[in-house]
């Protein structure tokens, strides 16, 4: 067992396209002088059980601008269908012989790469009698923008093959933690506790709020500390309850 998880290819796959409905073009606003896709590629990047990341974004002439990133930055980027988006994960996926996916969304720029690898670890560890584990889900314990899905790639191209239902199409993992298919996959979650125990919070990228949220934030943080984790995030939010609050408000 140990020798065949050790030569699992584990992937991470960035969704991310231009034509949000809220917030057009969020993913390439800028935070620090950078778009704030490659401020998650970057922190990605320092996850030590990653082998390989790339950005699943849409066929849309609109979408050039994020290849053209990937392209500059030396990140693989895969291109597919916008609504269908479990396809388009599938396509990445496949792209790269991913055994492992992990699912991070664009929404979430300042993902802490630490959450990751332990999210991995449990994954690992759990194999094979869990098919799924997140941090995030029904019963969500940290702090909204931390989010982290994993599951394995067979799943999901299995998932993809066996005509999958509009939510699928549009919510990548949701088969794997419908209530029917609880035996099927066994899907774990990650509860939290201490500091991290926060799901008060919301750090997404969905509104103009959260943008000015997330920008002070990483202007602030950075500087002292690029590789500022989760939990400086929370406190610095905490220090700021004026941008954190128009944030939360925004979406009630």
């Amino acid at each position: 067992m140990k020798e065949l998880v050790s030569s699992m290819k584990t992937t991470a796959i960035v969704e991310a396209r231009m034509t949000s409905t809220r917030l057009p073009g969020k993913v390439l606003m800028t935070a620090g002088g950078k778009p704030l896709l490659q401020i998650l590629l970057e922190r990605l990047s320092r996850a030590t059980h990653l082998n390989t990341i790339i950005v699943a974004t849409t066929v849309n002439q609109a979408d050039e601008p994020i290849v053209s990133l990937c392209r500059e930055l030396g990140f693989p980027c895969f291109r597919g269908s916008e609504m269908n988006v479990l396809e388009r994960v599938c396509g990445a996926a496949a792209s790269m012989n991913a055994d492992i996916v992990v699912e991070i969304t664009g929404d979430c720029p300042l993902l802490d790469h630490r959450l990751i690898d332990e999210a991995i670890g449990t994954f690992l560890a759990r194999l094979p009698a869990t098919h799924y584990v997140s941090n995030s889900g029904p019963e969500i314990s940290m702090p909204w923008g931390f989010d982290v899905q994993i599951f394995a790639a067979a799943d999901l191209l299995a998932i993809n093959a066996g005509n999958p239902d509009e939510q699928d199409r549009e919510h990548v993992s949701f088969s794997f933690y419908r209530p029917e298919n609880k035996e099927k996959y066994n899907p774990f979650f990650i509860q939290y506790t201490g500091e991290l125990n926060r799901p008060d919070l919301r750090v997404t990228l969905d509104y103009r709020a959260d943008y000015e949220l997330i920008r002070a934030a990483y202007e602030d943080l950075a500087p002292q500390n690029p590789d500022f984790t989760a939990i400086d995030v929370i406190r610095w939010l905490d220090a700021h309850p004026q941008l954190r609050d128009a944030a939360i408000t925004c979406r009630a």
